[in-house]
């Protein structure tokens, strides 16, 4: 399908889609343009427009493997949670937290499914951390948490890279969160997903390294929505990412790193040559 295509898509037969049913969101890239589109099995059909009012899809679509995919946001922000599986805090040797601790990864730190981390020549230990996370879909401030689903777009992979060795030293963690590729996000959005009782597990070149459940978390999902809207006001296509369970570890030049949490599939990248 070329660039006219495309056009006659976006302009042609559209109707919406039920917010109710499961939907697998996707953005891409095909022939330099930008598109969001609703994911079918090997497809993928174009919306008519970003998806954070209304999801409406075209009568076109392109075959999945011709496009290139792209971080599934577009935030002016991305939101962590630290210390958020009960395991993990266990394997930490740490108390387990009166009320969330959250940090800032940069957005210019985003990279999609397939995409390659960078290894900085000043770091000496790169870690993944394997986390479900959110992206938020109308303007939010002060959100009761019984109320904070309607503010959710959907929820996809996200790797927490770190720069283990500098967050050690630094007092605060903006720069061992924050260098280029460090959050790997996708492949997409899943827009209806308990996320209470989610396995989640992360594969360093296919061995088995993080295994856990959402059921581990010690401050569950709405809840760190609404924390997080009480402290700043969160916009569209914002990030929200959940915490890490046990077993965070050591990547190394041309690992391959995937995180796969249940319902959602695989988000697979690579760590390049320093």
């Amino acid at each position: 399908m070329g660039v006219s295509s495309i056009e006659d898509a976006l302009n042609g037969h559209v109707h919406s889609c039920s917010p109710k049913k499961h939907m697998k969101l996707a953005k891409f890239q095909y022939k330099q343009r930008e598109f969001w589109g609703l994911v079918e099995n090997d497809s993928v059909r174009i919306l008519k427009a970003p998806p954070y009012r209304k999801i409406e899809v075209s009568g076109r679509s392109l075959p999945l493997d011709k496009v290139r995919l792209r971080p599934p946001a577009e935030p002016s922000k991305i939101i962590l949670a630290g210390l958020n599986y009960k395991d993990h805090a266990k394997e930490m040797g740490m108390k387990i937290p009166r009320e969330p601790v959250i940090f800032l990864k940069a957005p210019s730190s985003l990279i999609a499914a397939e995409e390659r981390i960078v290894f900085p020549p000043e770091v000496t230990r790169l870690d993944y951390e394997a986390e479900l996370a959110l992206v938020i879909k109308k303007k939010a401030k002060a959100v009761k948490e019984k109320e904070a689903q309607h503010y959710i777009l959907g929820f996809t992979c996200l790797n927490d890279v770190t720069a283990r060795d500098l967050q050690k030293k630094d007092a605060q963690w903006t720069r061992a969160k924050s260098f280029d590729t460090f959050c790997p996000l996708g492949p997409w959005l899943e827009t209806k997903l308990d996320p209470r009782a989610l396995k989640i597990r992360s594969y360093l070149n296919g061995a088995l390294k993080q295994h856990s459940s959402t059921a581990n978390f010690i401050f569950p999902v709405h809840y760190l929505v609404s924390f997080v809207s009480r402290v700043m006001t969160l916009l569209p296509g914002d990030v929200i990412s959940t915490g890490t369970p046990a077993g965070v570890g050591r990547m190394k030049e041309y690992d391959i790193i995937e995180v796969e949490i249940e319902g959602i599939g695989r988000l697979r990248n690579s760590v390049g040559a320093r």
